[in-house]
């Protein structure tokens, strides 16, 4: 990994805060990037506790000088929920279903403006 970041490839940790992924991590590798999993976003309306979570792995990302997405965002009301946690990189259904390279080009065309 470290020369991958040598290349300045940036580097990203999918799916933080679950599974193997521990704070540890974030001290050993040379990542740029934390991606916060969706299970965290799908009750987050009703879920204090993973409110709170998404609030906290914000926060570490932010201490440690690193991008964080936030996955699987689906709803107005979350992005809304995400705003208001200061959370500034989305991913999700809400903006765009996975596609194909063509479609993404045409995508990205029709939409610069917006984004």
């Amino acid at each position: 990994l470290q020369s991958i970041k040598k290349s300045a490839i940036k580097i990203s940790l999918d799916d933080f805060g679950t599974g193997y992924s521990s704070l540890s991590l974030l001290k050993n590798l040379p990542i740029d990037e934390l991606k916060i999993d969706k299970v965290f976003v799908d009750d987050i309306l009703e879920n204090e506790v993973s409110k709170n979570m998404v609030k906290s792995i914000l926060n570490i990302g932010k201490n440690f000088d690193l991008h964080v997405v936030v996955e699987g965002v689906e709803t107005k009301e979350q992005v809304s929920v995400m705003k208001r946690l200061d959370c500034k990189i989305f991913q999700g259904y809400y903006f765009a279903k996975p596609m194909k390279s063509k479609q993404l080009y045409e995508f990205i065309k029709n939409n610069l403006s917006s984004i």
